[in-house]
């Protein structure tokens, strides 16, 4: 039997360049949003970027878009509070979600974000995709399972991405692997591919480029 959640193999020739192509179009920031009435209209396919507090959201995107500095990274955790939008050429948007999990903020804060995450993953007909970004060092943790117990709860599919895979030895990975793999099985909503990525090492990126390229 094959296992569940294995990893996504690399693309072939078509779906790499079409993932290629997308990216080498260039993206650009285009605004923060704080409120649900300052979303873009909703005229183009989205992905978005979800992941913990330090999980190297900010990195995977610099790293898929070859933008040094597109996204800003901060060693503060909470730093970003915004959903952050940027185009992808003129055919997609890029989301950053705020991340979660040890907030240096308020609670009215937090609960604001929280708020304003809800009501964008299940009121925004043009996300097609979210991925879920968890640190490969650490699996997935309970702060973790409410953004994916989020997900589920607003039929949107997601897709884990293990992030920082360079950090680990290749016993310690497979023992994390099987641990995400377990984590994930009553989630409805996860697509059952799994993608291991290092923004440092380049590992992982033309895989995450030509899923992106080739949702309809």
């Amino acid at each position: 039997m094959s296992l569940p959640f294995p990893l996504a193999e690399p693309p072939d020739p078509q779906a790499a360049e079409a993932g290629r192509k997308l990216f080498a179009g260039g993206a650009d920031f285009l605004k923060g949003v704080v409120a649900m009435d300052g979303l873009p209209p909703a005229d183009r396919l989205e992905v978005c970027f979800a992941g913990r507090s330090n999980v190297g959201k900010s990195s995977l995107i610099n790293a898929l878009t070859g933008t040094r500095g597109l996204a800003r990274t901060s060693n503060t955790p909470g730093r970003t509070q915004e959903i952050n939008y940027f185009t992808l050429g003129e055919s997609h948007y890029l989301v950053d979600l705020p991340g979660y999990g040890f907030a240096k903020a308020p609670l009215p804060v937090v609960e604001r974000w929280q708020r304003l995450l809800r009501a964008y993953l299940a009121g925004r007909p043009s996300l097609r995709r979210a991925f879920v970004l968890i640190d490969a060092r650490h699996g997935i943790k309970p702060v973790d399972e409410e953004i994916l117990s989020m997900l589920d709860g607003a039929a949107v599919p997601f897709q884990t991405v293990l992030t920082k895979a360079d950090k680990i030895k290749a016993a310690e990975r497979e023992r994390i692997l099987a641990q995400v793999r377990e984590k994930l099985q009553p989630h409805p909503a996860a697509f059952p591919e799994l993608v291991l990525t290092s923004s440092e090492k380049g590992e992982g990126i033309a895989t995450l480029r030509a899923i992106i390229a080739t949702l309809a």
